[in-house]
């Protein structure tokens, strides 16, 4: 992995730095705001798990035509997406309780949607967060399939019109994370990254495992036993989910 150094030999810049940071925790102290989530974060919490979880229970329990079937698979898909970009996002920052135990809680919903709590670490709290917008380091900025996302990254003629048919693919990367969860652990173990974070690569392959079976079982496993629906069809519910 390169080895990358921020070294700013300008005084101002780093002046600039150390006013904001005090500026913006004197916010948070003068107006009596907590740094951590309030009941409008539990609120979002308990909003978007009940989008996920409830339709899925309908359709496990209750008679449900396939147009029906797949209006509730959208309902779940935006419930993923509320869980991953609020409760799961903030929860593994640390912002989302005082309480250690709470955010690691709160940060395993991750598992609900079938990823990997440490990936997500490395990936965006490590990665993205130190190296924002810098080609070849920050994960967040590489091209994804036929999305273009840095003005480093080969252009190629279709991206003219990723303005279309990103939404599509963009909407795929759920997907996609189910298998390069495993890839990207490979990565991390070879750079050694996993190792100074003081986890053991083999116990993470082993985690990883367990829970995408657990996750693809309940999610693709339940509906094929319990439900009416074909295999293709629970398959295409899956797919519009995600």
């Amino acid at each position: 992995m390169k080895t990358v150094k921020f070294i700013s030999s300008d005084i101002h810049q780093k002046q600039f730095a150390a006013e904001l940071r005090k500026n913006v925790l004197a916010y948070f102290k003068d107006n009596n705001i907590s740094t951590k989530g309030n009941a409008a974060l539990l609120f979002r919490t308990v909003v978007m798990a009940l989008f996920y979880i409830v339709p899925f229970v309908l359709m496990l329990t209750l008679p449900v035509n396939p147009w029906l079937a797949a209006f509730l698979c959208v309902i779940m898909g935006i419930g993923i997406a509320g869980t991953g970009m609020c409760t799961m996002h903030d929860a593994i920052h640390g912002a989302y309780s005082s309480k250690k135990w709470i955010n690691k809680l709160m940060g395993g919903s991750l598992y609900l949607l079938g990823s990997n709590v440490f990936n997500w670490k490395i990936q965006h709290n490590v990665l993205h967060h130190t190296y924002t917008n810098i080609t070849g380091l920050d994960q967040d900025i590489e091209s994804k399939g036929p999305i273009r996302l840095s003005e480093n990254a080969p252009l190629r003629k279709f991206h003219k019109y990723q303005f279309l048919h990103a939404f599509l693919f963009y909407g795929l990367m759920t997907i996609v994370k189910l298998t390069k969860d495993f890839t990207q652990l490979a990565a991390y173990n070879k750079a050694g990254i996993t190792s100074n974070y003081k986890f053991n690569p083999t116990i993470e392959y082993i985690k990883m495992v367990i829970y995408k079976a657990i996750y693809l079982l309940v999610i693709i496993g339940l509906p094929i036993l319990l439900t009416p629906f074909s295999w293709w069809q629970v398959l295409i519910g899956f797919f519009i989910m995600h």
